[in-house]
């Protein structure tokens, strides 16, 4: 669980030991399987610690110890990392993934996070009032969202009306573009183009495909990039994640050129109309 859940009266060994005992194993199978479990989660050593003398990834981990002790067919982990902070999470979020991959057992991961989802599952699952409306790897979901709720979800704004011309081009307020999926629709008909923040760069020729002009409404760095918001013809504004290696970014107010990627645009369903499911 997010809080952890674990018993403040008992110490690290009791808490992995509860389930074993519960299902009435014997002394000295406990002790192997505390000792495995804590060996996995790597608290060796710590196995007559209180639990309030721990630090919040450390307890997250007995926590996972304790579930994973009495060989569950089934986890099911609710937001587990959510309370923590974002250098702990970053570093517990890779050990879930080692260790759930080492386990082999089946996990149903709640996350509101997309990052999360997608560093963990092999099968992602998007749901919308108790619905689920898309489900399949973390690459197709990301890649292919089926509606604009999913393609907002997953943090994905930048969607823009548009009309099929031909050979793979979209008429769009900022332009004709070209998108790979737009290959396979008839001329005329109107769709929504996808925008992944990560298609944008800076030209370097003027040769390259997609180019847009507009405006820097704002830029702020994230260290390994920049998030860059620009505004274009028709007032359509768009959020990009651009990496550079100098400051050579333009700044707010400034003019911006920026090359999109065809291979960080897709198609979504006819003019931003979602999609509605109904179960069988």
């Amino acid at each position: 669980f997010q809080d952890y859940a674990l018993f403040p009266h008992q110490d690290v060994f009791q808490n992995v030991a509860f389930g074993l005992e519960m299902q009435r194993w014997d002394r000295a199978r406990v002790a192997a399987r505390v000792q495995e479990m804590l060996e996995l989660v790597g608290l060796t050593g710590y196995e007559h610690r209180r639990v309030f003398e721990l630090s919040g990834g450390e307890q997250q981990r007995v926590a996972l110890a304790r579930s994973l002790a009495p060989q569950p067919q089934l986890l099911m982990l609710d937001e587990p990392i959510g309370s923590l902070d974002r250098a702990l999470r970053e570093q517990l979020l890779e050990e879930l993934r080692h260790i759930l991959r080492r386990v082999g057992v089946t996990t149903i991961y709640v996350t509101h996070d997309q990052q999360e989802a997608f560093a963990l599952a092999d099968r992602v699952a998007i749901m919308r009032d108790g619905r689920i409306v898309q489900e399949g790897s973390p690459e197709e979901v990301y890649r292919h969202p089926v509606d604009a709720f999913v393609a907002r979800f997953l943090g994905l704004s930048n969607l823009l009306r548009g009309r099929v011309v031909a050979d793979g081009r979209v008429e769009t307020p900022i332009g004709v573009l070209a998108v790979p999926d737009a290959s396979s629709i008839a001329p005329g008909t109107d769709v929504t183009v996808l925008i992944r923040p990560e298609a944008a760069v800076l030209p370097s020729t003027g040769q390259e495909p997609n180019l847009i002009r507009g405006r820097v409404l704002d830029r702020a760095f994230r260290g390994s990039q920049y998030r860059l918001r620009t505004t274009h013809a028709g007032d359509v504004v768009l959020e990009f994640d651009i990496t550079l290696l100098d400051a050579s970014l333009p700044g707010p107010g400034e003019e911006v050129t920026l090359s999109l990627s065809p291979a960080g645009l897709s198609i979504l369903a006819p003019a931003l109309r979602e999609h509605t499911f109904s179960n069988p």
